[in-house]
C-alpha cells in the first residue's frame, strides 16, 4: 500500500484543512513512521502550515528525513509554514527594527519576508512540477498568513490574485498577483501559500496519486480515517489531553466574544475557551468577525478543528461569508458550541453606510449572545469598568443579550472586588468574571498578528482560562440561534440616537 505521511509537531495544524483527504500515516518530530525511518516508509509527505518557524519545532531527525525524500525524488508538499521550512531563509522580524532571520532546509530556492494576506483566493498556474499537470484553470484555496512576501529563482508554480494586504485594500479592482508558490528544479519538491489546495482542486489530488502509482484509493481513504481519529483525540499536539466522548447538542449554540476595543484579549479569551470546552468533549466551530482569521488558528491548534470556508464572517466588503448563510451552514452541522471573536470593538464601524460593518451588528443580526470583554492593562481596571458598563448598556439598547462582562489582566483583586457592584448596579448584567495578569518573563510568541508561537499561547490561554473561569457556566450562556435579519443604516442610526 502506498503511504503519505503528515508531519504532526507541535507549532503545526494538521487538522486546518482536510489534505484531499489522503494522508495515511503520522510523522512525528523523531522522523519515524511506524518505528522506521519516514524517508523509507512513506511514498511522499504533506508538511502543514503552523508556526514551525517561530517554535523551532521540527528538530534535526525529521529535517533529516525531509532532505532524503526529497533527494529520493519523493513528493514533498509543504503548505504556509510548511514551505517556509523548505525555503531558504524566514525573516520573522515584522515589526522588528532589524530582520530577524530563521533559517529554512534549503529546498526551495526562495526566501520569506512580512506580508500580511488573509483572502479566498484564485491562483494562476506555472506547470512546473507533476502536481499541476492538467490544471487549466486557476485554482483554489485561502490564505491566512503574516510571512507570505516570496522572493528568489525558484520555479514559480502559483500567483494568487488577493483583494487585501497589510491590512488594506489592494486597488478600486480587488486585483492583485502575488507569488504563492514554487518548486524544487526537479518539481518534487513543492511549497504553496494558499490553503485547501489538495481540498478544492481535485485534479492536483489526482495528479499526486498517479505520481506515486496508487492503485487502490480506497486503501488510502480508510486510512484516512484512522489519521484523523488520532488527530482529533488529542486536545493539542503532543498534550497527552484525551479528548472524551459525550453525546452534543442537537443544534449548536453560540457565544461571541465581544470588546469595547482591541488589545483587551478576545483571541487569548477564545483560544483558552476552544481548548477547555473540546477537553470536555464538545465539537467547537471558532469564527472570526471581518477578515483576519488569523486570529481564531491558536484555537483551531488546540481543538484540531477545520478553517470553515464561513470562518471568516463578512462586514463590509471585508471576509468570507454572510452571517445569515454561515448560520444556515452550522446549524446543519455537527457542531455543538459556536464560539465568534469579535473585531475591535463591538461598536467600530457600527456608522458605517455599509452594513454590516460591525461586531454588533452580527450580533443583532441573529440575538447571539456576548460575553463583553476588556483589557485592564491600559487605562486600569476603573475605567474599563465605566467604559464596559457603557459598551453593555448601549448593547441592551441594541437588543443584543450580554451574559458576561469580564475584566482581563487584573493586577488587583481588591479594586476588582470594588468595581464588581458598580457594574451591577449600572447594567442588567450580573455575571462580572475576571482573568489575572499573565505572569510570564518571556512574552515573545504571544501576539497573534505579529509572531505567535501556537503551543507556546495556546497553553498559557486554557490554562487561566480553566484556572480562571466556570468552564459550565460559560456554556451555560451559549445559545441557539437562527438569523433574523441585518438592521439598516438608518435602523441602527434611531438607535444610537
Amino acid at each position: 500500500m502506498k503511504k503519505i505521511g503528515l508531519a504532526y509537531v507541535s507549532g503545526a495544524v494538521p487538522g486546518f484543512e482536510e489534505f484531499g483527504n489522503l494522508p495515511t500515516d503520522i510523522v512525528k518530530e523523531n522522523g519515524l513512521v511506524n518505528g522506521n525511518r519516514a524517508s523509507e516508509e512513506l511514498d511522499a509527505l504533506i508538511i502543514p502550515g503552523g508556526t514551525l518557524i517561530e517554535s523551532n519545532d521540527i528538530n534535526m531527525d525529521l529535517n533529516s528525513e525531509i532532505k532524503k525524500m526529497a533527494r529520493d525524488g519523493k513528493p514533498i508538499i509543504g503548505i504556509c509554514a510548511g514551505f517556509q521550512l523548505l525555503s531558504n531563509q524566514i525573516d520573522i522580524g515584522r515589526k522588528s527594527p532589524v530582520p530577524i532571520v530563521k533559517d529554512g532546509l534549503g529546498l526551495i530556492d526562495v526566501n520569506f519576508s512580512p506580508l500580511i494576506t488573509s483572502d479566498r483566493v484564485k491562483a494562476k498556474v506555472f506547470k512546473n512540477s507533476f502536481l499541476v499537470k492538467n490544471q487549466d484553470t486557476d485554482v483554489d484555496g485561502f490564505h491566512t498568513h503574516t510571512y507570505g512576501k516570496i522572493e528568489g529563482d525558484a520555479k514559480p508554480l502559483f500567483y494568487s490574485q488577493v483583494q487585501r494586504m497589510n491590512y488594506g485594500d489592494t486597488n478600486e479592482k480587488g486585483e492583485y498577483n502575488i507569488f504563492s508558490g514554487a518548486c524544487n528544479d526537479d518539481g518534487n519538491v513543492i511549497g504553496t501559500m494558499i490553503h485547501g489546495i489538495l481540498d478544492e482542486n481535485p485534479i492536483i489530488v489526482e495528479n499526486l496519486l498517479e505520481q506515486i502509482d496508487v492503485t487502490d484509493i480506497d486503501e488510502i481513504y480508510n486510512r484516512n480515517i484512522e489519521v484523523k481519529k488520532f488527530l482529533h483525540s488529542e486536545v493539542g499536539i503532543n498534550t497527552n489531553i484525551k479528548v472524551p466522548e459525550i453525546k452534543g447538542n442537537e443544534k449548536p449554540k453560540y457565544l461571541m466574544i465581544g470588546s469595547n476595543g482591541s488589545d483587551s484579549g478576545k483571541t487569548f479569551i477564545l483560544t483558552g475557551l476552544a481548548g477547555a470546552l473540546r477537553k470536555r468533549g464538545y465539537k467547537v466551530a471558532l469564527l472570526k468577525v471581518g477578515p483576519d482569521v488569523r486570529d481564531i488558528i491558536p484555537g483551531l491548534y488546540l481543538t484540531k478543528g477545520k478553517m470553515e470556508e464561513f470562518a471568516s464572517v463578512k462586514i463590509g466588503h471585508l471576509g468570507w461569508e454572510d452571517i445569515e448563510s454561515t448560520i444556515k451552514k452550522l446549524n446543519s452541522s455537527d457542531y455543538d458550541i459556536v464560539l465568534i471573536e469579535g473585531v475591535m470593538s463591538v461598536f467600530t464601524g457600527l456608522l458605517n453606510e455599509k452594513v454590516p460593518f460591525s461586531a454588533a451588528e452580527i450580533a443583532m443580526s441573529s440575538n447571539i449572545p456576548m460575553i463583553l470583554a476588556s483589557g485592564v492593562n491600559k487605562g486600569g481596571i476603573e475605567s474599563a469598568a465605566i467604559d464596559l458598563v457603557s459598551h453593555a448598556n448601549m448593547l441592551e439598547k441594541f437588543g443584543v443579550p450580554v451574559e458576561a462582562i469580564l475584566l482581563n489582566k487584573v493586577y488587583n483583586d481588591n479594586i476588582f472586588d470594588n468595581v464588581v457592584p458598580y457594574i451591577q448596579n449600572n447594567t442588567n448584567v450580573k455575571k462580572v468574571l475576571k482573568l489575572p495578569k499573565l505572569k510570564s518573563a518571556d512574552m515573545r510568541g504571544f501576539i497573534p498578528e505579529v509572531e505567535i508561537r501556537y503551543e507556546l499561547f495556546s497553553h498559557h490561554a486554557m490554562e487561566l482560562i480553566e484556572n480562571n473561569l466556570d468552564i459550565d457556566e460559560i456554556v451555560s450562556m451559549a445559545r441557539e440561534v437562527e438569523f433574523e435579519k441585518i438592521y439598516t443604516f438608518d435602523e441602527i442610526k434611531s438607535k444610537v440616537i
